[in-house]
């Protein structure tokens, strides 16, 4: 549901006044007019309740990635927009790759052990929330080893709250779930109250450090 469609310039600060007020921006597909979305039912992925199949778990295990963060926020970004039909738009990029730059949007890299970059996804952190943004994926499985890196850095780093805006199948296998608009409010507003730490796993951990992190298994 969108929330308010009235033109306003998209800037760092304005993105950081709408997270913090529940609402998130997207892109007309067609004509790329920007929308202020408020849904009444809210994605999230409970951060203690992620399912990892023992086929990721094993992949993970293998070390065929390398794992960064923070390394190609804006090249990230156009990756997840590259796309048919996508609500990304150049006014978005520029707006969140000044998050970045102040220290408020992150990105999690997958990439071959030679350096091309094949997967990763990006977000937006207030105090103990991520909001996720969009990941991609130009190998099987890319996407879903920065999503299990996403979740064990934000339970190392004292996250409480991961917002992924909708539910898709391929979040629901991973344990997404769906709550009210007034709930979702209030999980938001007890996580903006708390403080976390995005860098508290070192970027250099090995996969059976960030594995151990995760208590669920499917």
């Amino acid at each position: 549901m969108a929330r308010d469609d009235q033109r306003f310039d998209i800037t760092p600060a304005l993105l950081l006044q709408a997270y913090s007020s529940g609402i998130f921006p997207m892109a007309d597909g067609v004509d790329q007019t920007v929308h202020w979305i408020d849904p009444l039912m809210r994605g999230v992925l409970p951060l203690d309740r992620l399912h990892v199949s023992r086929s990721l778990r094993k992949l993970i295990r293998q070390e065929r990635f390398q794992i960064t963060v923070d390394t190609q926020f804006e090249t990230v970004m156009h990756a997840c927009a590259d796309r048919e039909e996508t609500w990304i738009n150049d006014e978005l990029i520029e707006a969140y790759t000044g998050l970045h730059d102040r220290g408020y949007a992150h990105s999690i890299e997958v990439k071959t052990l030679e350096g091309q970059l094949v997967g990763g996804l990006y977000g937006v952190t207030i105090g103990s929330a991520y909001f996720g943004e969009s990941m991609f994926s130009r190998v099987p499985s890319a996407s879903k080893i920065a999503l299990v890196y996403l979740v064990a850095r934000l339970r190392a780093g004292g996250f409480t709250l991961l917002d992924t805006q909708f539910v898709t199948d391929h979040l629901v296998g991973f344990g997404a779930i769906e709550i009210p608009r007034g709930q979702y409010h209030a999980r938001l507003v007890h996580a903006l109250r708390r403080q976390s730490d995005w860098f508290a796993l070192p970027v250099s951990a090995a996969p059976v450090d960030v594995l151990q992190l995760l208590t669920h298994t499917s």
